[in-house]
């Protein structure tokens, strides 16, 4: 079994992928409007409830769960839900999708809180789809979904085996890669965003790969007018997913 928690995922869960959860544990003594709001959507789902004691729901997860916790099938080796695709899938989304491409590529981000922070921004700046390698990465794990608030359920996650061969494929398609360097000539604000784009951020602390770095048609950097000399990774992505969305448009 594996245990989604928080108030935000496990609605995004009851919307998208009902079927998925065998059952809801909800803490006794919770009455208040947001969890009765998550009570009815999962009697309207046909999905089970159960009042368990908040003792027993710290003992499923360690994280903060505000008294909800949907107890799913854990996925074997090689299954995908509905929003976690194959690099086929996000390629037919840039050949055939109506809007200039806006992908988000994170290049070895290992911690969980870190990738659902960038899944959250990438949601709310209308990113087309989040691309990771399948190793050295975080996986959507209970914590990176409650991190996301939701946002793990609904913006595709895309695991590919090789970044580079991935990124040559969407430069063939007519997608130019940026990558986010501290280094780089160009700033962030400098940089056209407006057509179809792949913004690539790379791994916390040591950045972007030899390959990946050389596979980007652009690097950019955001211009640092503090002390210190860099931004935690899911900060830097939100800074530049918004940059691109401002160019973009609302």
């Amino acid at each position: 079994m594996q245990y989604i928690y928080g108030i935000h995922a496990v609605d995004a869960l009851l919307r998208r992928n009902a079927a998925q959860i065998q059952r809801l544990l909800v803490q006794q003594g919770r009455e208040d409007k947001r969890v009765a709001a998550l009570l009815e959507l999962a009697r309207n789902q046909g999905v089970a409830v159960d009042r368990s004691p908040r003792k027993a729901l710290d003992a499923l997860v360690s994280g903060r769960h505000q008294g909800v916790v949907a107890e799913t099938l854990a996925r074997s080796a090689g299954a995908s839900g509905d929003n976690e695709w194959e690099e086929a899938a996000l390629l037919r989304l840039v050949d055939e999708g109506e809007q200039a491409a806006f992908i988000l590529v994170l290049d070895g981000v290992t911690d969980p809180h870190n990738l659902g922070a960038c899944l959250r921004s990438a949601d709310a700046a209308g990113v087309s789809a989040v691309v990771v390698p399948k190793d050295k990465s975080a996986d959507l794990s209970p914590t990176a979904r409650k991190v996301a608030c939701g946002a793990a359920e609904v913006v595709p996650f895309v695991k590919v085996t090789n970044i580079a061969r991935t990124l040559a494929a969407l430069k063939e398609r007519g997608v130019w890669l940026f990558g986010a360097a501290g280094e780089a000539e160009t700033s962030l604000y400098e940089a056209d965003l407006r057509g179809p784009i792949a913004l690539v951020m790379g791994a916390e602390g040591s950045g972007m790969r030899r390959l990946t770095r050389e596979a980007c048609d652009h690097l950019v950097h955001l211009p640092m007018a503090g002390s210190v000399s860099s931004l935690n990774v899911s900060v830097a992505t939100g800074i530049c997913l918004f940059e691109a969305r401002r160019q973009r448009g609302a």
